[in-house]
């Protein structure tokens, strides 16, 4: 029989660090509120979150990296939304900022955690932020909470 390892979805003494983007609040701030219920309703002390906004999302991936490299969190949860416009502007952000929170998340001892939309349109986005299709900010945070027992489980 293998050892299989799966996380606890317990955050109780977790130090959390979000990384919201400003830009596009209307979503943002759904996102947010999203991640940090679900958050505490696994037992993060609401002191132990930390929210740092940032301007837009091509700027969450640089502070996610000196977070994650900080030691003074136990995951990073990136939070934001692009969405496309007229112009090639969004393939640029929209990959870049992917790229950066994956290569932050893979240069740290910490989970670092997409929580990042990409959608066509400002309604996608609503409903991915706590509409139709749940808040994927939530959904961030129990990636987070279940990866934060992985990497603390001794099992590495």
């Amino acid at each position: 029989m293998p050892k299989i390892f799966e996380g606890k979805l317990d955050a109780r003494g977790k130090r959390v660090a979000l990384v919201v983007s400003r830009f596009n609040d209307l979503v943002t701030s759904r996102l947010t509120s999203g991640a940090l219920d679900c958050l505490i309703r696994h037992g993060a002390s609401e002191g132990d979150i930390s929210i740092f906004k940032v301007p837009g999302s091509f700027e969450i991936s640089p502070l996610c990296k000196k977070l994650a490299k900080s030691k003074n969190f136990d995951a990073v949860i990136a939070i934001g939304t692009v969405i496309r416009g007229d112009t090639p502007h969004f393939d640029y952000i929209a990959r870049e900022v992917a790229k950066g929170v994956a290569q932050a998340g893979m240069e740290s001892d910490v989970p670092v955690v997409f929580g990042v939309l990409t959608t066509d349109t400002l309604e996608q986005a609503l409903e991915r932020a706590g509409a139709k299709a749940g808040n994927k900010g939530a959904e961030a945070a129990l990636s987070a909470i279940e990866l934060m027992s992985l990497y603390s489980s001794g099992a590495f």
